[in-house]
C-alpha cells in the first residue's frame, strides 16, 4: 500500500483528519499536528505551496500499520521478524509514479519544508529514507535528518559507523544518494530496522509488503517507485554546522559539523503529498522504536522461550523494552535480560515479565514489578556499557562509544514458587446490555 493509498484508507476507516484551513509550514503547521498526534491528518491547503498537501502522523499508531500491511497488530511482531529473516528482492519497472514531474533545476525553497520549533536551526525533512550504495556492501537505505541550507544544499545528520558513513569512507569523491518522501509504512519500517550488513533494507520493505521500485535519472540507484518525492544528489566531502534538532527523547541534540548533500534532480508525482514527520513526536518513536523488537525477540529467543516485546514510548521508544517469555527455569529472567541488551545496544531499562501480563499496558507491567519483583535478588545492574548517543544522563565524549550504566528487572514469578500466590484472581465476563438496557 502506498503512502497515498494508506491516506484513501485512513479516510474510508475514519481516522484521517482533514484540515482545509490554510496553514504555515513556519511553526503553524507542526504545532497542529502535535495537538492531533495518534491520527493522521491531511493539511490541503498550504501557504505560499498551491500545488502541495501535507500528510502528518499517518505511522503514530501500531493500528495504522496494521492497516498498511494487511496484518493484525499482534502479529505485527512476527510479520517483521520474518521479513528480516528472509527478505524478498523487489522489481525494478521502467516507469513509476515518482517521476511523473521532472524537475531539471531544483529548488529547495519550492518543497513545504517545515521549521517545527524556535530551537531549530532552520527548516528541516524529518521524514525521507535516504538510500545509497555501498561499494562493498551494495544497497543500503535508512534515515538521515536533512537541514536546508539553500537552493540546492542540505546538511545530513549522518551517524559514525554506520551503512551512509561508512559508503562515504570507502568511496572516493562524491557518494551519489536518492532521498525519499512519502514512501508506503512497510517502506519506512525496513529502513529503521538495520539488518546484517549486506541485507538490502529495500528487500525487507517487500517482504512487508509490495515494494516495486525504478532506476533514478542521474545516478545508479533505484527507489521505491510509489514515493510521493524523490530528490537525487550527491554527499559531498564539505562539512557545516548542523543543529539543534529536537531528537528522540525530546531533547535539542548538540551541534555538529555534518556533511552536504548537493541536490542535483528532483522529481515527484502529480499532486504531490509532502510527508510532515514531527522530530520527538509519535511517528519519530515508533519508527525508532517498533523495528527494533524483532531483533531483541529474535535474541532473547535464543536463550529462553520469548513470546512477545514491546519498546514503551515512556522510555523514547529507544531506551526502554518489556520482554514477556515463558519461564522454564530459574535463571530464564537473568538470560532474558542479558540478551534484551544484546539485541538493541541502546536500550538502557529493561522489564522482563511471564504470559500473563499484558506488555502493551504500563499498568500490568507496575503490577508485575509491585508483586513479583525484589530488588536484592531480581535486579540486574550493568556499569559503564555501551549506549546511546540520545541519552542525555550518558556519559559523551567525542569520537568515541557514548557509556551509560543499564538495569533490567525481572518481574517474573519466583522459580519453584507457589504460582497460586502471584496469579491475579479473574471475575467472570457478563453480557452489560442485560443489566444496563433494563
Amino acid at each position: 500500500m502506498s503512502f497515498r493509498e494508506f491516506i484513501s484508507q485512513a479516510a474510508k476507516s475514519g481516522d484521517l483528519i482533514t484540515i482545509e484551513r490554510e496553514v504555515d509550514t513556519n511553526y503553524e503547521l507542526a504545532n497542529v499536528a502535535h495537538a492531533l498526534e495518534g491520527k493522521p491528518v491531511l493539511f490541503n491547503k498550504i501557504r505560499d505551496y498551491p500545488q502541495w498537501r501535507i500528510c502528518a502522523g499517518p505511522c503514530s499508531d501500531r493500528k495504522y500499520f496494521s492497516m498498511s500491511l494487511g496484518v493484525p497488530v499482534d502479529q505485527l511482531l512476527h510479520h517483521l521478524t520474518q521479513a528480516i529473516a528472509n527478505p524478498i528482492p523487489p522489481p525494478v519497472v521502467e516507469n513509476a509514479p515518482c517521476q511523473e514531474i521532472i524537475i531539471e533545476k531544483p529548488n529547495l525553497y519550492d518543497l513545504p519544508i517545515l521549521l517545527h520549533l524556535p530551537q531549530d536551526a532552520g527548516h528541516y525533512i524529518a521524514s525521507n529514507v535516504v538510500i545509497v550504495k555501498d561499494p562493498e556492501l551494495g544497497r543500503n537505505m535508512c534515515y538521515h535528518r536533512l537541514l536546508r541550507l539553500d537552493e540546492r544544499h542540505f546538511a545530513a545528520r549522518i551517524v559514525e559507523n554506520r551503512g551512509t558513513y561508512n559508503a562515504l569512507q570507502k568511496t572516493k569523491g562524491d557518494l551519489p544518494v536518492a532521498i525519499c518522501i512519502g514512501v508506503s509504512l512497510a517502506t519506512h519500517l525496513a529502513a529503521s530496522m538495520s539488518p546484517p550488513p549486506g541485507v538490502d533494507e529495500l528487500s525487507v520493505a517487500h517482504a512487508l509488503a509490495p515494494t516495486p521500485l525504478v532506476k533514478c535519472l542521474t545516478h545508479d540507484l533505484e527507489v521505491p517507485a510509489e514515493a510521493e518525492i524523490v530528490l537525487e544528489g550527491r554527499i559531498t566531502r564539505r562539512l557545516v554546522r548542523e543543529g539543534p534538532f529536537m531528537d528522540l527523547t525530546e531533547t535539542m541534540d548538540i551541534v555538529r559539523d555534518q556533511p552536504v548533500i548537493e541536490i542535483d534532480l528532483i522529481t515527484h508525482r502529480r499532486n504531490p503529498i509532502y510527508h510532515a514527520l514531527l522530530p520527538g513526536g509519535l511517528e519519530h518513536k515508533l519508527l525508532m522504536g517498533m523495528p527494533k523488537e524483532p531483533t531483541i525477540f529474535a535474541e532473547v529467543n535464543k536463550v529462553v522461550r520469548c513470546t512477545g516485546v514491546v519498546i514503551t514510548p515512556g522510555g523514547a521508544s529507544w531506551l526502554h523494552a518489556v520482554v514477556q517469555i515463558e519461564k522454564q527455569g530459574p535463571e530464564d529472567g537473568r538470560l532474558a535480560i542479558e540478551a534484551a541488551f544484546k539485541g538493541h545496544g541502546s536500550l538502557k531499562h529493561v522489564w522482563v515479565v511471564d504470559t500473563d501480563v499484558n506488555i502493551h499496558n504500563p499498568a500490568e507491567i507496575e503490577w508485575a514489578m509491585a508483586t513479583r519483583f525484589q530488588a536484592d535478588k531480581d535486579l540486574v545492574i550493568l556499569q559503564n556499557q555501551p549506549g546511546s548517543s540520545l541519552d542525555p544522563s550518558g556519559i559523551h565524549i567525542p569520537g568515541q562509544k557514548s557509556r551509560t550504566a543499564k538495569l533490567g528487572f525481572d518481574c517474573t514469578i519466583p522459580w519453584g514458587a507457589d504460582r497460586t500466590k502471584f496469579e491475579r484472581g479473574q471475575y467472570t465476563p457478563v453480557d452489560l446490555s442485560q443489566y444496563l438496557n433494563s
